[in-house]
């Protein structure tokens, strides 16, 4: 299972869309506004500081890139759906995220939904953008820890049904590290298959 052992933050990336080179793999992290995105990241990387949290929906906007094992970027990318958000500003987050979906660069997308609810029209927009782009991703059922143990993997698959893809998604808590083990070992794949295809492509 993949060790994550060093972690960094990179750049924030806005409407000037000037992006880190690309010679390594990208994973971003999609999800509405609040669904815990920056939280997945600090977990995932043991590091409670990282990627900045807040109660507040609509605290990251812009695209930010974490360097991790000097070997990858994990991506957060803006929330979608705060409904509070001016229009003008929901307006640059579509542009913002649409430009770098639509980049090439994304390697793997983990999309995150609220276990505890019905996936949004929102989140449907966004899958139907990420199967588009035709880019592999994973779903992630989060705040699993709300939910009694003997129903966390029923209710995350059925999350990702009624999002309109394949009945499956890891339930992962941030506040137990239930699901940690799962979701490295699932980046390890991507992450090894993306950097040695760059390789072998000279990239």
């Amino acid at each position: 299972m993949l060790k994550i052992k060093k972690a960094e933050f990179v750049t924030s990336v806005g409407s000037n869309g000037i992006y880190p080179q690309k010679n390594l793999a990208e994973i971003a992290m999609v999800g509405r506004s609040n669904v815990g995105k920056s939280s997945l990241i600090n977990s995932l990387c043991n590091m409670n500081k990282l990627a900045k949290t807040s109660q507040k929906p609509g605290k990251t906007r812009l695209i930010n890139f974490f360097l991790i094992n000097g070997e990858f970027h994990l991506v957060d990318l803006p929330g979608y759906g705060f409904a509070n958000a001016p229009k003008s500003e929901k307006e640059k987050w579509g542009e913002l995220m649409e430009s770098y979906l639509s980049s090439g660069r994304v390697s793997h997308i983990y999309m995150l939904i609220d276990i505890r609810h019905e996936p949004t029209l929102d989140d449907k927009q966004m899958f139907k953008y990420i199967l588009y782009y035709a880019i592999p991703y994973t779903l992630i059922a989060t705040k699993a820890d709300k939910l009694a143990r003997s129903k966390r993997r029923s209710a995350a698959n059925a999350c990702a049904k009624a999002l309109g893809a394949p009945p499956y998604a890891i339930a992962y808590s941030t506040e137990t590290g239930d699901g940690r083990e799962e979701l490295l070992e699932r980046l390890e794949a991507i992450v090894y298959r993306d950097n040695s295809l760059d390789e072998e492509s000279g990239g």
